[in-house]
């Protein structure tokens, strides 16, 4: 921590104090030794250390930005999902926090042990519900209470993508499969841990439409006690490089890039005719084309010309043959 820095008005009022004895040297060395100690309460003892808070944070503002995507061109709105604060506080101080009824969903996040909660206030919940329904997204002349089945199911719909969007932003850290056990209504009926458990609760600021409130995520020690220590700046940075590096993992996507299948189209040729030509059309009609016997036809991958052919035959078969490969056009591409 930086020192403090004195304005010359208190520097002279120090000054003034050691010259008229108010003060002495050994009084100020009392005060600077008194303001280092810092309280401690042995019944909520710190868990985590700030390098794990922060590697928390950032791992779960991966989440919010994937949440935030999937959100979005879900409702077709505007959303807003942003880390808010994460904190490490006793269990019975975050069940007490929560508004009642909430929406409250106790997931199970094997091979690890224990449970997690992913809490989200009503009044998003219902601006969600409100948009699937096909409304505006509001919620504020809803008044908060217990969810119906229906509308239970489209939460749960929801739920299933954040689990899924929590999965990959762990992935380098853990690979869990997280998965819905129970959903409740009322916090005093979702007890995961002891009361006095430490746990790290991960708040995320939600804007949905025009409806503020905020999701929790509360992981308690007990289910990242078996992974602390890879809850570390070093390790996620050195964890993201190794997956990149992994060739593996290159020799994989390669593989799946070339058994990906894509449309390939020869254009013969093409004509302009005016709409009254095209419905006056009939059987045995002639349009005559703008390529000639002796030119060359294009070749089109997707949607972009990437060949010059010539048409012909391959047995019984109708064929082209590649005379010319377009570059134009093309990203620069590594080889390796």
């Amino acid at each position: 921590m930086a020192d403090d820095v004195l304005s010359q008005s208190e520097i002279d009022k120090l000054l003034a104090a050691f010259a008229s004895g108010d003060t002495s040297a050994e009084e100020m060395k009392a005060e600077e030794e008194q303001r280092k100690i810092k309280t401690y309460d042995f019944k909520r003892p710190d868990k985590f250390s700030k390098d794990q808070i922060r590697t928390l944070n950032m791992l779960h503002e991966n989440f919010a930005r994937m949440f935030n995507t999937y959100l979005s061109t879900s409702l077709r709105c505007l959303v807003d999902v942003q880390v808010a604060s994460v904190e490490q506080v006793t269990y019975q101080e975050f069940v007490q926090s929560l508004a009642s009824p909430s929406v409250i969903g106790i997931l199970n996040v094997s091979p690890l042990k224990g449970n997690i909660i992913m809490e989200m206030n009503t009044s998003i919940a219902f601006s969600i519900i409100d948009r699937v329904f096909g409304g505006p997204g509001e919620s504020a002349n809803v008044k908060s209470r217990i969810l119906t089945e229906i509308e239970e199911a489209v939460i749960r719909r929801f739920y299933d993508k954040a689990m899924d969007n929590l999965k990959d932003a762990w992935y380098n850290v853990i690979q869990f499969n997280p998965r819905m056990e129970a959903m409740e209504s009322n916090p005093q009926f979702a007890q995961i841990v002891p009361p006095s458990d430490m746990v790290v609760i991960i708040t995320l600021q939600t804007k949905v439409g025009g409806t503020d409130g905020f999701m929790n995520i509360c992981i308690p020690y007990l289910v990242l006690e078996p992974i602390m220590s890879k809850l570390t700046t070093t390790f996620w940075v050195a964890a993201n490089l190794t997956r990149d590096e992994n060739p593996e993992h290159v020799d994989v996507i390669r593989k799946k890039i070339d058994r990906t299948k894509v449309p390939v189209v020869v254009q013969m040729g093409s004509i302009d005719i005016t709409v009254g030509e095209f419905l006056t059309l009939s059987y045995g009609d002639v349009l005559q084309l703008d390529t000639k016997v002796k030119d060359d036809l294009e070749c089109i991958v997707g949607t972009n010309t990437k060949f010059l052919c010539r048409p012909g035959t391959f047995g019984k078969k109708a064929a082209v043959q590649i005379t010319r490969v377009i570059t134009e056009g093309d990203e620069l591409t590594d080889d390796r």
